[in-house]
């Protein structure tokens, strides 16, 4: 039975990437680094990644994309994606490379986070938000916490899974099997649905970007009032993204004590999630 549902699977997943690839070239107006985060987010969990694209970021049609996505929950979740991308991509590298080592499962924990945190933050946040920012070390200081708060809901999600499947699931360490792709699957969909508030709370509170259509590759539709948002992006780079009609969104910023507070909390809610896990399965170093 779980043979047929992994075949099913994969079935589906093919489908949804070849669209999602397909229409990215055809119909895409953000940036390679929005695509590319789609692409691989429907590569990791199928028809899910497929269902949320279609919802919250492909162009419905010329000249609409702005007005599609406008939206603060579509935003989240078109911010979340360079999130779950980047983490993901680092957490199954790492995976891949750790199944050779036969690690302790803690020690795995520690090396997966580490790829994922360098993904996401170093190549899915910072490359996004070079345009804007004009320097890559300026971009990376800039996502820095963003990154940090998401990983971190992510992998809370994505850690009791990965080890508690592993422990049920004889065999679905080995990345030569389709077991191992499917475990994978499953904890990066957990991850994504549980890191999906805090990223609409970073987007609407203007500490996160959102959605960003590219200049001029998408005209605004007759009759919409909705301007691109993006057009200003280069000559304006404290500005970012379109939440309203006609307001520029700006990008904020907390406290450091305020920072320090949230960096400190997400951690602590990765450890009680370590725990969690632990209850069920021993976490070894």
């Amino acid at each position: 039975m779980l043979d047929g549902a992994m075949l099913v699977w994969f079935l589906l997943t093919g489908v949804s990437v070849l669209f999602v690839l397909w229409d990215s070239i055809s119909n895409g107006v953000t940036s390679w680094v929005q695509r590319a985060a789609w692409i691989l987010v429907t590569l990791y969990t199928g028809p899910v990644g497929l269902f949320f694209y279609l919802l919250a970021c492909r162009r419905p049609f010329p000249g609409g994309h702005d007005q599609f996505t406008k939206a603060i929950w579509k935003q989240g979740i078109n911010s979340e994606m360079h999130c779950v991308a980047g983490d993901a991509t680092g957490i199954i590298v790492a995976a891949i490379l750790l199944h050779f080592f036969a690690l302790p499962n803690g020690w795995d924990i520690l090396v997966e986070y580490g790829f994922g945190f360098v993904s996401g933050l170093f190549i899915f946040q910072a490359l996004m938000m070079l345009p804007m920012f004009g320097s890559y070390m300026e971009a990376v200081r800039k996502t820095i916490f963003a990154e940090t708060v998401s990983m971190n809901f992510v992998m809370t999600g994505m850690i009791p899974t990965m080890v508690i499947l592993a422990a049920l699931w004889p065999g679905s360490e080995n990345p030569l099997t389709p077991d191992f792709w499917f475990r994978m699957s499953l904890a990066t969909v957990v991850g994504a649905v549980i890191a999906f508030p805090v990223n609409w709370w970073l987007v609407a509170h203007h500490l996160k970007h959102g959605c960003m259509t590219l200049p001029g590759a998408d005209g605004p539709a007759p009759a919409l009032g909705h301007r691109s948002p993006e057009g200003s992006m280069s000559s304006m780079p404290q500005k970012q993204g379109q939440m309203g009609d006609h307001e520029m969104m700006k990008m904020h910023a907390l406290s450091t004590a305020q920072m320090t507070a949230w960096v400190v909390g997400t951690y602590a809610l990765l450890i009680v999630s370590l725990w969690v896990a632990a209850q069920f399965v021993p976490i070894k170093f």
